[in-house]
């Protein structure tokens, strides 16, 4: 049951509080979806379709964002998704999502996927992921979120690897940007005669 205090009322949902900025543990945004794998969800070998996993990913993460930002969300980054094994028709598929870190509208949310294989109750790990959401306004623009609290050694270790992901993610893209001004710039001077002898 929810123990904070409600927000004043937004006015563009009349009834219903706008959600309040104050932190949130790591631990209120956890989220667990399991589902027995069947022969809709494999290829002809039994083996899982990887896509049917990662809708799984992107549903129990999407439910943590929205667990942690009390808002809608969107989906705007796959960080990192490392399938590890197999997963099997008759298999028995958990995924289980936390909020990592949080910066000003957005949130990285780590996923683990774990399977039992049934009647045996063999255990094993089977994928892990890192996905970006961004919470919305009523307009569906960017809004701002709660900060997280680490609260746990692990969850302090998986909110410092967060930042660490995040500033990887941001220098890529201005590389990838200088890249493409540096193509430009060559492809225009070419056009204008730069490039011949």
């Amino acid at each position: 049951m929810n123990s904070d205090p409600p927000g004043p009322p937004d006015p563009r949902y009349p009834g219903e509080p706008e959600p309040d900025l104050a932190p949130r543990p790591a631990s209120a945004s956890a989220a667990v979806l399991s589902q027995v794998m069947e022969i809709e969800h494999a290829n002809n070998a039994g083996n899982v379709h990887g896509g049917h996993i990662l809708r799984m990913v992107d549903a129990a993460a999407a439910i943590s964002a929205i667990k942690h930002s009390r808002r809608r969300v969107v989906t705007a980054a796959i960080d990192e998704m490392s399938f590890l094994a197999p997963v099997h028709i008759g298999d028995v598929v958990t995924v289980q999502a936390m909020v990592n870190d949080v910066h000003r509208s957005s949130m990285e949310v780590g996923v683990r996927v774990d399977v039992e294989t049934l009647p045996g109750g063999e255990l094993r790990h089977v994928a892990s992921a890192h996905l970006v959401f961004v919470a919305l306004d009523a307009e569906g623009r960017p809004t701002p979120v709660s900060p997280v609290v680490a609260e746990t050694p692990d969850e302090r270790v998986r909110q410092t690897q967060a930042q660490i992901r995040r500033e990887q993610r941001l220098l890529r893209k201005t590389a990838l940007a200088e890249v493409g001004r540096d193509a430009t710039v060559g492809s225009e001077e070419t056009d204008a005669g730069g490039g011949g002898k």
